[in-house]
């Protein structure tokens, strides 16, 4: 406010533009930008002197309101329908300015469109620090509360840790009841996820939980081996948020505090069930969740999804991963292992004869 107060009473002095700037430091358009609303209030330095700085600010630093003009309506409501575009692949601002001239030929240039774009989405969405593209990354944590989940064989109630997986572009959501964190539920959590989207992303952000973590480092963390395993099988890179940094998975943050909202709550309501038929309500209200629009647009999740990100996933492989078991054993001197689990015998090339070797298997 001190530098426009010089600018003005510069300039009232008599003083040129280019005077000004250069005796003030202030940018030649901003000085241009201030003159000309003196200009157009048609005033006097002492009248302006007697103002305060919130009168001054509001004067000649805010923004202009509304625009007396219908174009503008039109433009915001090219913004509420088309916004979700930019998450596309390759779609830029300049290339929706140019779908929106071919939709209203007399609209704003793109200068302007710029600049009302960047205002109304600091309204509409205030804090946006990750922009998130088509099929790139899903985000998965558990939730810090539990479901009561009854166990029908002993009739005990139990709690049941909360699974939550979000993509990062249409925001839609997954939700799973499971009895643990270990890496056989967490696995296959995850696997649920991928099926419920019907494709996989290029990368699975996970928390730095054991499961998914054997070490964590802030540029090359140690992963649990089946996790790594079962993220290369559906083509992904497994990419573990740092250590107490909670805005490498803000949206997966953010999906938790809406599901204990918009299902947590209506859960609580009911009575302990068993876990399977937990997870079929959790799925039905997850469906509703993921079916009403956001709030200040006209589309859903769903919709989102279906239109943008959908086609943007890989394809699942034909056969569902199968969790590893690892075992050491010694080789005898018939050139054979011995599998504990199978109690079956597994020949090993001859030079491992007398050495120990590590037996990775699964189910099948």
């Amino acid at each position: 406010m001190s530098k426009l107060r010089q600018v003005l009473k510069l300039w009232f002095q008599g003083h040129n533009k280019l005077q000004v700037t250069k005796l003030t430091g202030v940018a030649r358009n901003t000085v241009k930008k201030y003159l000309s609303v003196v200009e157009a209030l048609s005033t006097t330095w002492d009248e302006l002197n007697r103002l305060s700085d919130k009168d001054l600010d509001d004067l000649f630093c805010k923004e202009p309101e509304t625009v007396p003009d219908n174009r503008l309506h039109l433009l915001l409501a090219f913004y509420k329908e088309h916004d979700k575009r930019l998450r596309q692949r390759g779609m830029t601002l300049l290339l929706l300015w140019e779908l929106y001239r071919r939709e209203h030929p007399a609209g704003f240039g793109h200068t302007a469109f710029y600049r009302h774009y960047h205002l109304w989405k600091r309204r509409v969405q205030p804090s946006m620090h990750i922009e998130h593209t088509a099929g790139d990354k899903m985000y998965v944590d558990f939730t810090g509360e539990k479901l009561p989940v009854l166990d029908e064989a002993t009739g005990e109630l139990k709690q049941a840790e909360v699974f939550v997986a979000i993509l990062g572009a249409s925001q839609l959501t997954y939700m799973e009841a499971v009895l643990s964190q270990r890496v056989e539920d967490f696995i296959g959590c995850c696997e649920h996820a991928l099926q419920y989207f019907g494709g996989s992303p290029n990368a699975i952000v996970p928390d730095n939980l054991k499961s998914a973590v054997v070490k964590s480092s802030r540029y090359e963390p140690t992963l649990n081996e089946n996790f790594e395993a079962f993220a290369d099988h559906y083509g992904m890179t497994a990419l573990p948020a740092r250590a107490y940094k909670p805005k490498d998975k803000s949206l997966v943050e953010g999906a938790v505090k809406i599901m204990y909202n918009r299902i947590f709550v209506a859960l609580s309501e009911s009575p302990a069930m068993p876990l399977e038929a937990l997870n079929k309500q959790v799925l039905s209200l997850l469906e509703l969740h993921n079916t009403t629009p956001f709030k200040g647009r006209s589309y859903s999740r769903r919709e989102q999804f279906d239109e943008l990100e959908k086609m943007a996933l890989q394809p699942l492989p034909a056969k569902p991963y199968e969790l590893r078991r690892s075992l050491h054993a010694t080789v005898m001197k018939n050139g054979h292992v011995c599998l504990s689990v199978d109690k079956h015998y597994y020949s090993v090339p001859y030079g491992y004869i007398s050495k120990k070797v590590r037996i990775l298997f699964s189910a099948s």
